[in-house]
């Protein structure tokens, strides 16, 4: 398998809507596994497919001690709650801001076999990083989700420009 480069900003991939997956094969497959090893080894909590150049609605998601989970066609289909968390992007690197994200997200997506199932996660992780990769596939980033330019800042130690 082979690593994939994460796209950055101001990449174009990452604002434009992904297309639905039509059909789950072994191409898909790899490029799933690729995105998983891609992810780890940028120490990620998830990885949707625009992030690779890859214009797909795919995600993935590696919350510690947790299985990983895969999103192929996933959707938003119920939020409740607010919260303020701080979030960071590997496609916005050296950065981090606050952004308010749902205290529960329940989705609905298929498996790799092409099963549909759903998911539903409460102030946690998990629901943080579904709606931070399903935005992903959306082309909306964290940092359009900011109260403002104050709620981002430098996380390698230089001055904001």
């Amino acid at each position: 398998m082979a690593r994939l480069d994460i796209r950055t900003l101001p990449d174009p991939v990452l604002r434009a809507p992904a297309k639905k997956v039509p059909l789950i094969d072994s191409s898909l497959h790899r490029l799933i596994d690729e995105m998983i090893e891609t992810m780890n080894a940028a120490n990620g909590a998830g990885l949707a497919a625009p992030q690779v150049g890859v214009s797909l609605r795919i995600a993935v998601i590696g919350i510690p001690d947790e299985e990983i989970l895969t999103l192929i066609n996933p959707v938003i289909v119920k939020k409740k709650g607010q919260r303020l968390i701080e979030e960071g992007c590997l496609s916005i690197p050296g950065y981090q801001g606050e952004v308010r994200r749902a205290v529960t997200v329940k989705v609905k997506a298929f498996d790799l076999e092409g099963r549909e199932f759903r998911i539903t996660a409460t102030d946690d992780l998990l629901a943080q990083a579904l709606e931070h990769e399903i935005d992903h596939l959306s082309g909306t980033l964290y940092v359009d989700l900011l109260d403002g330019p104050e709620h981002l800042w430098r996380t390698d130690g230089r001055m904001q420009e």
